[in-house]
């Protein structure tokens, strides 16, 4: 009977013991990380990927001198950042990315990307999308044509203060230096309406200007209600802009790595490429994406398109400076 009893109690013991190693299982396996990410430049079929126990935090990147966006930073455990934020973080305050995804699931276009980036900030930094910026032309089909040839077109006399430009003088210098005629950048700025970046596509539809320049992402949705808006991407290439995974703490969890291969599900990145999110994984699947239009409605970049097209490397203060001495010469008259 003794025995019998003993026999009982161990395995009410291994049973206690099982279940608590299941709980911390789990409760390893299913931690409420927290993602910190700019919301509004993020398309639906991307933040619709991301597990359901991952606690969000809403990040502007542009603003992190802000208390507010300080602390959600410091509290998250990994992040989602485009490349013209990353001067904006602390390398420091990261870990080295390698260990858990390898470089083999990249192609060449980002592994490239990533060698212009210091050995200490590249091994941190994880691709995570690519999104090509395009032509945004209003009410104005005669300029599709010139637009998808050139960039010239955005020196037409009929466009003189009616285009919206990236907040950007880096972008906007890159994209005179297309332009086949002299004075290009001064030429540029005397046809700004404005520069906006987040609020862009809005200004273009309520007002009187005819073109933007914008993310693929961030004006996707606007073609499908709009009959007025036509998107065009130039044969010449186009500015690109790369999103980036950077981990915060030491992560060891299998639902990080799991996220990233679900990304890889045929069904995921037809529904990211529609909404102007290419990803720069090396599968046959997500290449293809790169070589052929959005077939429901017929846009996208060209296979030319896409080999003229550029990435912003990080500048060293050499770089800096030139950049800067060019465009306040391009102010003078």
């Amino acid at each position: 009977m003794l025995k019998k009893y003993s026999t009982r109690r161990q395995f009410l013991n291994y049973g206690k013991l099982s279940f608590l190693f299941f709980l911390y299982s789990c409760g390893n396996s299913l931690k409420k990380f927290k993602v910190g990410f700019q919301s509004s430049i993020y398309p639906k079929s991307l933040k619709d990927t991301f597990p359901a126990i991952w606690q969000k935090e809403n990040i502007n990147f542009s603003k992190l001198q802000l208390e507010k966006n300080k602390i959600k930073l410091s509290k998250s455990d990994f992040i989602l950042i485009n490349d013209g934020w990353l001067n904006s973080i602390n390398f420091n305050s990261f870990q080295k990315i390698n260990n858990l995804f390898s470089n083999d699931l990249l192609d060449k276009r980002s592994r490239d990307f990533l060698k212009s980036f210091k050995e200490y900030q590249r091994d941190k930094l994880f691709p995570i999308g690519v999104v090509p910026y395009a032509v945004i032309i209003k009410n104005n089909k005669d300029l599709i044509y010139d637009a998808s040839n050139s960039w010239d077109f955005l020196l037409d006399e009929k466009l003189k203060g009616k285009i919206i430009f990236p907040q950007s003088p880096r972008i906007l210098i890159s994209i005179s230096k297309k332009i086949s005629v002299k004075n290009s950048l001064s030429k540029l700025k005397e046809q700004a309406m404005l520069f906006e970046d987040k609020n862009s596509i809005n200004y273009l539809i309520n007002s009187y200007a005819s073109v933007a320049i914008i993310p693929f992402s961030l004006c996707e949705k606007y073609l499908r209600i709009d009959s007025r808006l036509s998107m065009v991407f130039p044969n010449k290439g186009v500015p690109l802009m790369w999103n980036f995974l950077l981990i915060k703490s030491n992560i060891k969890n299998i639902a990080l790595n799991d996220w990233i291969k679900s990304l890889e599900k045929r069904a995921t990145i037809d529904k990211l490429a529609n909404q102007g999110w290419y990803l720069p994984f090396k599968n046959q699947y997500s290449q293809d994406k790169y070589n052929t239009k959005i077939e429901k409605n017929n846009y996208g970049p060209s296979k030319n398109c896409w080999e003229n097209s550029w990435s912003f490397s990080p500048l060293n203060q050499g770089e800096r400076l030139i950049l800067e001495n060019l465009w306040n010469q391009s102010l003078t008259p």
